[in-house]
């Protein structure tokens, strides 16, 4: 095996490879080398995927260029200015062609790369899909509409990485079921977007295609996982894209990137053919959905891929059609609202937003009721974080065997780690002092026994019975709260994963939530945010201080919640908050 790999790294040169082991003179040397040419390997790999997303990205600014030859009066700026509902009307009408928005839509994305380094790779065959679209007698809701997804959405001959090394030899044998509808749709999937390493993270970096940055504040993350995303939506370089939602990787760069996102009932949506670095963990379901710079696109979306193309393509989704009337309705709304789950206070900033939310909403007729959560704490880590490292973290460390560790993962990586004795004692040690960290390091110890596990699971079911009671007792149709943001300088989401209890909490719920902007941070917040203590005074309270400052003008936004099943009526309550967050801002 050595001598494969010493062959592979030496080609060039006349080197007896049998000579220079035997040379080595033992095992102990041997295991030198062995860890010497695995770095070797990696890098060699990382900078083949770098090269090879390097020639893909030129060969498209050169068919860009060329189409710009061809037809130099596109109105490039007009094209892209259009929201989703007034493109596709357009297209569907004739008076733009899809092969113009599509060009108009790759040029700016390689812009908006240029900036932020959100692409992972183009989707090449899109030029293909384009003249498929042109042939097809039908004309789906989505006709001629370019469209970005996430790295692990699987598409047929292109990779799914998760950011992971070992990731980079597989390539996907056929399109995933959401890119099969879309296309169908008459959609043109034409970029995939940058992920963080093993997308269990709401940074987006990883060693092989870099950092991810905020468009607008280049210091700051887009969040993620769904973080290319995220920069390439909100900085025009795609109109609609679809990411993927465990703990808040839809909602959280849409909170730090100022867009609209959706994370619906996790089985909505097909799964099938997405990848993953860790498979199986059903008790906080993984969701798919969309992201978009307003809720009339995500209503779109949903309606498109809501159809029965995919309810025959993959049978384990339930066959619910997009309630339309539920969308439009205009009855006034019974909301639960608060501001904070008693487990990570947020900034000044992002408690303002519920506020004039709700002060907006009352004065548009709705009815606002004081919700409380219960129990988030335990909700926070002996639900969510244990559900993630049951096995003590084993199996996601298990990804990062012969891989760079990317900066932003290191703490987390190094926590993980620790022996499981050594955390049970921090904990213990802990505890009087900083009672969060000793409950977190106490989580990632994981569960002993497989009667532990079923009896979490069960936990999980009596806390979604619990909360639903509280929901029902108030008769509320609706929920407002806060989402994490504004948006986290780089490389702080990985040293604050417990601060993601607001989006994560309906996660284990499995209810559909969205993230609106409503506003964006002012100086007075920044003023407030010197003043701002938490609630532990620990550090995990002095940290999330500094990662959030520095960030006048950047989006302050919402989360909207429904029970299960009901995306629509999540879609209707965003929509009256986009509507009413707009007017006052022009007033």
């Amino acid at each position: 095996m050595i001598q494969q790999q010493l062959r592979q790294l030496l080609p060039e040169r006349k080197v007896d490879t049998s000579a220079a082991l035997t040379l080595l003179g033992g095992s102990v040397a041997a295991v030198v080398v062995w860890k010497w040419l695995g770095k070797k390997m990696i890098q060699k790999k990382m900078e083949e995927a770098r090269r090879t997303r390097d020639e893909g990205l030129k060969k498209m600014a050169k068919a860009v260029q060329q189409f710009r030859e061809q037809v130099p009066s596109v109105q490039t700026d007009a094209i892209l200015s259009l929201p989703l509902l007034g493109l596709t009307e357009r297209l569907r009408e004739g008076s733009l062609s899809p092969k113009n928005v599509l060009y108009t839509y790759l040029e700016k994305a390689l812009e908006v790369n240029q900036q932020t380094n959100c692409l992972r790779h183009f989707i090449t065959e899109c030029e293909e899909q384009l003249q498929k679209i042109q042939q097809q007698k039908e004309k789906g809701l989505l006709y001629g509409i370019p469209i970005s997804i996430k790295d692990h959405i699987g598409h047929k001959g292109h990779l799914s990485t998760c950011g992971l090394v070992q990731y980079l030899d597989t390539v996907m044998k056929e399109d995933s079921v959401l890119v099969k509808v879309l296309k169908r749709q008459g959609a043109i999937p034409f970029a995939m977007t940058n992920v963080p390493q093993s997308l269990f993270s709401y940074d987006c970096s990883n060693p092989i295609f870099g950092q991810t940055l905020n468009p607008f504040n280049h210091q700051k993350s887009p969040g993620g996982s769904s973080g290319g995303e995220g920069a390439l939506i909100a900085a025009g370089g795609s109109i609609l894209g679809i990411g993927s939602d465990v703990g808040g990787s839809i909602r959280l760069p849409s909170s730090f990137c100022g867009l609209c996102g959706l994370k619906p009932t996790a089985e909505r949506l097909s799964l099938s053919g997405v990848t993953g670095p860790v498979n199986g963990i059903l008790a906080v379901p993984c969701a798919m959905g969309p992201m978009a710079r307003d809720v009339d696109s995500l209503a779109l979306c949903m309606r498109a891929l809501l159809c029965e193309e995919m309810f025959q393509l993959d049978p384990t989704v339930p066959p619910i059609p997009f309630n339309g009337e539920v969308y439009c309705s205009s009855t006034p709304l019974r909301v639960g609202y608060y501001d904070t789950d008693g487990y990570f206070p947020l900034p000044p900033c992002m408690r303002r937003a519920v506020k004039e939310t709700r002060s907006a909403l009352q004065a548009a007729g709705h009815q606002l009721v004081p919700f409380s959560p219960p129990r988030i704490p335990h909700v926070m880590t002996e639900l969510f974080m244990k559900t993630f490292y049951a096995d003590g973290g084993r199996a996601w460390l298990d990804v990062f065997t012969g891989n760079i560790v990317d900066p932003s993962l290191k703490a987390q990586v190094n926590t993980c780690k620790i022996p499981r004795v050594v955390k049970k004692l921090l904990a213990l040690l802990l505890k009087p002092l900083f009672p969060r960290l000793a409950d977190y390091l106490s989580s990632l110890s994981g569960m002993s026994s497989v009667k532990e596990m079923w009896n979490h699971h069960h936990q999980i079911q009596a806390y979604r019975s619990e909360f639903i009671t509280r929901w029902k007792e108030l008769h509320l149709d609706v929920v407002l709260c806060p989402i994490l943001g504004p948006a986290f300088t780089a490389g702080y989401p990985g040293k604050l994963l417990t601060a993601i209890s607001s989006t994560m909490l309906y996660n284990v719920l499995n209810f559909p939530a969205g993230v609106v902007p409503v506003s964006t941070v002012t100086e007075a917040d920044e003023e407030e945010l010197k003043l701002y203590q938490g609630c532990c005074d620990d550090p995990w309270d002095r940290t999330l201080k500094q990662a959030v400052s520095g960030a006048v003008g950047m989006p302050v936004a919402v989360q909207c919640v429904a029970l299960p099943w009901q995306e629509e009526l999540c879609l209707r309550f965003m929509k009256e908050v986009e509507t009413l967050s707009r007017k006052k801002r022009v007033a």
